[in-house]
């Protein structure tokens, strides 16, 4: 087994010789096979300097320098590809920050519940060493996206991750989904779970993140219910909502010409339908359900046109290659 650590690293040049030191420490103890894939992304300190060093003096140290900070999510991407040209039977991708509040203890123990069968492990920080304006919205967060997606994790932004590698080459990274790795993982058909690990104070350096994160989160939240739900059949949700609005109004209008039909024969008083906020209402409600069936069927069609590089389905095991050794199969690219 090859184990892959992945650390994507924006201004931490203090913490980076004694991370590479602790983690070389953990794998040597445990008789790993390792790597370890520094992706500075735009830093604009001294870090890539410190990883150029790394990886000249020790020969299982790669360095990755993206020309501008893309974000973590093009990050941990870029080393995911690096991992993703190792040659071996098995390979295990662990992710972790570069501030050493992750602690590299934890690796044999991830890789443990990956053994207990397992595609993906996250890190849950029961106890976090981070100010409560910083905790107190990522436990809302947690608890919104557990409820949204069903995927019950208490810490899905935790950067201790563990993955086998065909997570990695089903799952495609782009913007800010790298916090909802299991969620699109579980979505294909891959086991997650999660573990208690150490959370240490930050020693360098200060955090990365603002309050802006929460609602590009939010957002990111929204799009990966969308693309995890309807993001092959995008008219089962359009056009459920249009077809809802369509009878809806169309129910309401047919009402008010019926009363207004009653108040013409009868001795009723009668009705004015443009008087009336509701018969607006309705007409509004009518516009709407055929927009949204309209926009769902141009959906529909853009996905048919440019069907995405990802299989719609998942191979776990296939017979026939019992006789090579590989019995899980790529369909991811």
């Amino acid at each position: 087994m090859l184990i892959t650590i992945v650390v994507p690293v924006f201004n931490e040049q203090d913490s980076l010789q004694e991370l590479a030191h602790r983690i070389e420490s953990v794998c040597q103890e445990s008789n790993y096979e390792h790597e370890i894939i520094f992706v500075d992304d735009g830093s604009r300190d001294d870090s890539w300097k410190h990883i150029a060093q790394l990886a000249s003096q020790r020969p299982g140290i790669q360095g990755l320098r993206l020309r501008r900070n893309f974000g973590k999510a093009a990050a941990l991407a870029a080393g995911f590809d690096a991992a993703g040209t190792r040659r071996c039977d098995e390979q295990v991708i662990i992710t972790m920050d570069a501030d050493l509040q992750d602690d590299p203890a934890e690796i044999p123990k991830l890789v443990s519940k990956l053994n207990e069968g397992f595609d993906v492990v996250t890190g849950w920080k029961q106890v976090r060493h981070d100010p409560w304006h910083k905790v107190l919205p990522s436990r809302i967060f947690n608890w919104l996206i557990s409820w949204l997606t069903g995927v019950r994790l208490h810490d899905h932004n935790c950067g201790l991750k563990a993955y086998r590698r065909d997570v990695i080459r089903e799952i495609q990274l782009y913007g800010e989904m790298h916090r909802f790795v299991p969620v699109l993982a579980a979505a294909r058909g891959f086991r997650v779970s999660e573990m208690i690990v150490q959370h240490h104070p930050r020693m360098h350096g200060v955090s990365k993140y603002g309050l802006e994160r929460f609602v590009k989160g939010f957002l990111d939240l929204l799009t990966v219910k969308f693309l995890t739900g309807f993001g092959n059949r995008p008219q089962h949700l359009l056009g459920t909502i249009g077809l809802s609005s369509f009878l809806l109004g169309s129910a309401g209008l047919c009402s008010l010409t019926m009363l207004w039909v009653v108040s013409r024969l009868t001795d009723m008083p009668d009705i004015h339908l443009h008087s009336r906020a509701v018969f607006y209402y309705c007409i509004l409600a009518i516009l709407l359900g055929v927009q949204l069936i309209s926009i769902g069927f141009i959906a529909e069609l853009i996905t048919a046109q440019n069907r995405p590089t990802q299989s719609p389905y998942s191979l776990a095991e296939d017979t026939h290659s019992q006789g090579t050794g590989r019995q899980s199969l790529d369909h991811g690219s």
